[in-house]
């Protein structure tokens, strides 16, 4: 039989996680379907099958890291619908029990598998009855492989000798499923979250990423067995009474990956951080003319589109700060392009997929592919290769309400622009040679950069051209 080993799906990945199983034993699948969701250094990736035939083993559990080329699943040859009917299957409130009979459903957006649609498309089926010795073998085994769970009690296969009753919530009906999305599922054990509890509104009926964090949020305090928010520790979910004053969440995927780049950077390329405040109060009557353009009525129009276009047309008069140190070759490479990346906070932790050829991009079209980047971020199917080969980076902490602050460079890069919130604050503005303060619209860039090859000059210069054209978005004409 076949063994499927953990494929190399990014640039030098050496190891992945398995988030979650879309099979379970027993099913028949075909080549190309979806097998498993698994995280790498970079993002989450839907890892499908090369081979054909009846899923016979999971080598690896969820939640488990391995290295490439580990076995992690067995496929065996195309069996009968009635063999299949024969084999044990996974307990039915397992996390990832889902519809694969239509593979296109497999990929991202809305026509996404949903996870739970197989039993409640299907219907209820019948076990054959096995020897109690043999179930349970298969308990045992069951719960090794999948911690936490515990399969259902059928009453043919009690033991002779039962247990005193106990006083059990009742469950929910083993053939009818919530709905939700691989993404919105981890999200709802992350954040301790029952998906039973919820009724679907999303396509389908599924249940939504919002249907989750709300309920998170209105749950009361210690009310939850292991969540945490997104953006916190977990360590005041904690309940007293256990005793714990101290929680460990393990370091891998993208946070591995991220800290692990920073340290490189900060250590590496010795940075220069620059700041400007300005009246953005222009960029701001922009955003609501262009709102209601014909052009950009179906798309988001906001300051940070006018900002990273002001960077595309500064960058052509500073090219250094869109090039990199290549310290093995002992050489400055110039890149004629511009990927442009933007930094977004994830539940997985901070990613930056980049804009390929930004710079050659309408304003139209810019605005439409930083909607569409900031959408996958958020849903977290950034793969790897949109997060690869950025060449000039863009942080807003603007939205958290933050002013600004001193960002870390990416690797391979030179530069990064913080860009920090839109306020109204008091403004001095010259008008008929006369003095006058006035409310205005003020924010504050903060620009870092690599100082081996971008001098203070450069730096200075690329800066102030990206504040004029925010102060005054028809200096662009003069790029």
């Amino acid at each position: 039989m076949p063994e499927y080993k953990l494929p190399d799906v990014g640039e030098g990945l050496t190891e992945a996680e398995v988030v979650a199983w879309r099979v379970k034993v027993g099913d028949v699948i075909e080549v190309n379907e979806i097998v498993c969701d698994i995280e790498t250094a970079k993002s989450i990736v839907e890892l499908p099958s090369p081979y054909a035939g009846e899923v016979t083993a999971l080598l690896v559990p969820e939640g488990e890291t391995v290295a490439v080329g580990t076995p992690i699943i067995r496929i065996g040859a195309d069996s009968a619908v009635e063999e299949v009917a024969q084999q044990p299957s996974r307990n039915p409130d397992a996390d990832m029990d889902i519809d694969l009979s239509n593979p296109a459903a497999s990929g991202g957006g809305e026509g996404e598998s949903l996870v739970g649609r197989n039993k409640a498309d299907r219907g209820p089926t019948r076990r054959a009855r096995r020897a109690p010795g043999a179930e349970a073998a298969n308990k045992q085994a069951q719960a090794a492989f999948d911690p936490g769970t515990s399969p259902a009690p059928e009453l043919e296969e009690l033991p002779e000798v039962s247990p005193p009753p106990m006083q059990t919530a009742p469950a929910a009906p083993a053939d009818v499923r919530v709905l939700a999305k691989p993404p919105v599922r981890k999200l709802a054990k992350d954040l301790g979250v029952d998906l039973t509890t919820l009724t679907g509104e999303g396509p389908q009926g599924s249940v939504t990423r919002e249907q989750v964090q709300a309920a998170a949020a209105s749950a009361p305090a210690g009310e939850t067995s292991y969540g945490q928010d997104v953006r916190s520790s977990v360590t005041h979910d904690v309940p007293r009474a256990t005793g714990a004053r101290e929680t460990r969440e393990p370091i891998k995927g993208v946070r591995k990956m991220m800290g692990q780049a920073m340290v490189d950077s900060a250590f590496t390329a010795p940075h220069v951080t620059e700041w400007v405040t300005l009246d953005a109060t222009r960029t701001m009557e922009l955003v609501e003319r262009l709102k209601s353009h014909r052009e950009f009525r179906d798309v988001k129009v906001s300051p940070l589109l006018v900002l990273a276009k002001a960077c595309l047309l500064a960058i052509r008069r500073t090219p250094e700060i869109n090039s990199f140190w290549d310290e093995a070759a002992q050489e400055v490479v110039y890149k004629h392009y511009v990927n442009l990346g933007i930094a977004a906070a994830t539940p997985r932790g901070l990613v930056v997929p980049n804009v390929k050829d930004a710079d050659a991009m309408t304003l139209r079209e810019l605005a439409e592919a930083l909607g569409d980047l900031t959408a996958t971020a958020r849903e977290g199917k950034t793969q790897p290769a949109d997060m690869s080969g950025g060449s000039f980076t863009i942080t807003n902490v603007g939205v958290f309400g933050v002013d600004a602050g001193t960002p870390i460079i990416n690797p391979g890069e030179s530069a990064i622009l913080c860009f920090g919130s839109i306020t109204r604050k008091p403004w001095v503005v010259v008008e008929d040679g006369e003095e006058r303060v006035v409310p205005r619209h003020v924010t504050t860039l903060a620009l870092s950069f690599d100082h081996r090859h971008v001098d203070g000059e450069k730096g200075s210069r690329f800066l102030a051209d990206v504040a004029a054209i925010l102060e005054d978005p028809a200096s662009a004409l003069l790029f």
